[in-house]
């Protein structure tokens, strides 16, 4: 493998002075040299051959003994010195002191056809920042953030991306529901890749110390090779990343509500400083529309990270990273500005988002029938993805009662909506086929456009769940049927129709399905 390594974050910031790979507060550096765990019998369960490419890898190099050894950790590559960042966050709102790479890390950073990336094995043993963990990622986690972290790239959502899955051939203790039924599972590397893994916790950290200088060279370092197009100086420039850093939060999590996303753990230092979807823990799409649902059991008593406050959590956490920058800016009227301007940008994309997923002209305003839906959304539990992908069908020359019929494969209980709630429906979609009459668009050209917006094909937990129960047993065909289904999630398909369909009434309560850990 002829990469062309380019190690910018160990070459230009400080690191740990001690070399030990010992649980410990790391202080004044970014990052801990550490090596890879050796595992017992690794093998390769899957590779995304599409992002190779992306990376120059070749198919041989794909089969090669020498991939395998690296990507499973058991090899580090000559003139790279592997190692694990340093971070603190906030966790479900609370200061949590310094985490970092627990279980992440980070191999090299490469240069490839004028891109750089950060490529980082997840579950590959213990670090400084472990605590009292293991370090180690188990099969079933490991199947969800590959497979996830490719859909979300093919959706056009702002990520991380996946490399390769391998199994370690060790077993790894884990008590999924935190219940007190630990059991071993078969142990798992992810390889992560993204241009860099800097959280918001890498700032607060150093914020948090009082290690202004520590956090001057980090947050220099990152506008440098990140934000090229911040061209200031002095405060400035820091005021500056702040916006830009904001700019791309909003864009991001206005791309999970299109796509009905949850995160399920929006803590600091989960949030990537680059405004990309980083850290596939207890995930979901929405199967009924509900702004209260959160797929993470550790959230199920406040909710506090639902799909409905995703994007106040995006402006929370801002605030949080807008006090680490203070230091460097000591203009708190400056750093305000920034952050009321939050709501009203975040307010202006979601309605622009949600006019192209209605197929409506942007430059009108449509706010009181898409607030109307959305209440409309919540009457009955209603498939996300089915009804926007079944509402580009509806023709201009439609009665609103062909209408409702075009969309309620999306009704998880039609026979009760019918009863309790068909009226609204129709109330609305009188308005929706009134609107679209009066826009000079064909039905197709306006299902076309849709359809591009809309997917029809979503990881669905109980889809993953498949995938990992096969996988357990060793079969792990379902993994590549998903992971190719999932690379077109705009298209027909209509070989794979049968993943067009709403959560089967067996994954309603079943764990993985509906419920899901920190450690899923």
């Amino acid at each position: 493998m002829n990469f062309t390594i380019s190690n910018t974050f160990t070459n230009e910031l400080p690191a740990d002075v001690n070399l030990e790979n010992s649980r410990r507060q790391v202080f004044n550096a970014c990052f801990s040299y550490v090596t890879p765990k050796q595992t017992a019998k690794p093998s390769l369960i899957h590779v995304s051959e599409e992002f190779s490419n992306e990376i120059g890898l070749t198919k041989e190099e794909l089969s090669s003994e020498e991939f395998l050894a690296v990507f499973s950790g058991n090899k580090v590559l000559e003139n790279t010195h592997p190692y694990a960042m340093c971070y603190g966050g906030y966790q479900f709102g609370n200061w949590a002191g310094q985490l970092g790479d627990g279980r992440a890390i980070n191999l090299f950073e490469i240069d490839h056809n004028n891109k750089h990336w950060s490529l980082q094995l997840k579950g590959a043993g213990e670090t400084p920042y472990s605590r009292r963990a293991d370090g180690l990622a188990v099969l079933r986690s490991s199947i969800r953030e590959h497979l996830c972290s490719e859909a979300m790239y093919h959706l056009g959502v702002p990520t991380t991306r996946s490399l390769s899955l391998s199994l370690t051939g060790d077993r790894v203790l884990r008590d999924v529901m935190y219940n007190g039924n630990a059991a071993y599972e078969k142990g798992a590397v992810v390889c992560r890749v993204a241009p860099s893994f800097i959280r918001f916790g890498n700032f607060e950290i150093f914020a948090s110390r009082q290690d202004h200088e520590t956090l001057k060279q980090l947050t220099d370092y990152t506008i440098s090779h990140f934000y090229p197009e911040i061209i200031s100086t002095g405060k400035q420039k820091y005021i500056d990343f702040l916006i830009e850093v904001r700019n791309r939060t909003i864009e991001m999590i206005v791309h999970w509500q299109r796509v009905g996303f949850v995160h399920g753990v929006m803590n600091t230092d989960n949030m990537s400083i680059l405004g990309l979807t980083i850290d596939y823990g207890p995930y979901g799409w929405l199967e009924g529309f509900d702004y209260e649902w959160t797929p993470n059991t550790t959230d199920a008593q406040h909710r506090r990270y639902r799909f409905g406050n995703q994007g106040y959590i995006g402006m929370w956490n801002l605030y949080k990273l807008a006090n680490a920058l203070y230091p460097l800016v000591e203009d708190v009227d400056a750093l305000q500005t920034i952050l009321d301007a939050y709501e009203s940008l975040y307010v202006t994309q979601y309605d622009l988002m949600m006019k192209k997923k209605l197929g409506l002209p942007i430059e009108n305003d449509y706010s009181s029938l898409i607030a109307d839906l959305e209440k409309t959304l919540q009457l009955a539990e209603t498939d996300y993805t089915i009804f926007f992908r079944k509402l580009a069908s509806v023709s201009k020359n439609d009665t609103s009662s062909s209408a409702f019929i075009t969309v309620s494969d999306a009704f998880y209980a039609l026979d009760e909506l019918q009863k309790s709630s068909k009226e609204q429906w129709i109330t609305w979609f009188d308005r929706y086929i009134n609107i679209l009459q009066k826009v000079n668009q064909s039905d197709q050209e306006r299902a076309q456009y849709m359809n591009t917006v809309n997917p029809k094909y979503v990881l669905r937990n109980y889809m993953a769940q498949l995938a990992i129960d096969e996988a357990d047993k060793g079969s792990y065909e379902l993994i590549d049927e998903l992971y190719q289904l999932l690379k077109f999630p705009y298209d027909e398909q209509p070989q794979q129709e049968k993943w067009f369909a709403k959560r089967p009434e067996w994954a309603r309560h079943k764990i993985g399905c509906s419920m899901l850990s920190c450690s899923s």
